[in-house]
C-alpha cells in the first residue's frame, strides 16, 4: 500500500528539520511546493476582504511537503521525531500534517544519489 504524506508548513524556518526528518524515517520521494496562505490571499487579493486587519507573517509562503511512502504511520513518527527536537505541531501555525491512501502511485522517483 502507497500513502501521500502532506505536510503544511506554516513556520517555514522549520524546512530542514523537516526534510531532514524525513530522511530520517526513510522517505526519500518528497517535494516542496511554495504557497500562498487562504488568510494572505483573502487579505490581499480578494476585494471584500482588503480592508480586514489578519495578524499575518512576514514570511509571504506557505510549504507544502508531499512525500510519497510504504509507511503507514510515517505521518505521526513524523510528528512524534520533531516533538523530540522541540518543535510541537499541535501549536497553532507550526505545520499540519496529512496521510492519505493512494490508489495509484505510477513512476520511479529520482534517488537522491543521482541528485
Amino acid at each position: 500500500m502507497t500513502y501521500l504524506v502532506a505536510i503544511v508548513l506554516h513556520d517555514v524556518e522549520h524546512l530542514e528539520d523537516i526534510l531532514s526528518s524525513l530522511l530520517e524515517l526513510g522517505v526519500e520521494d518528497a517535494v516542496t511546493v511554495d504557497a500562498e496562505p487562504m488568510k494572505k490571499a483573502l487579505a490581499y487579493k480578494v476585494p471584500i476582504f482588503a480592508g480586514l486587519k489578519f495578524d499575518l507573517k512576514e514570511e509571504p509562503f506557505t510549504k507544502i511537503i508531499l512525500a510519497v511512502t510504504e509507511n503507514k504511520d510515517a505521518g505521526e513518527q513524523l510528528a512524534v521525531f520533531l516533538k523530540s527536537m522541540g518543535i510541537d505541531i499541535s501549536q497553532p501555525g507550526v505545520a499540519r500534517i496529512l496521510t492519505l491512501k493512494l490508489e495509484s502511485a505510477l513512476g520511479e522517483p529520482e534517488s537522491l544519489g543521482e541528485i
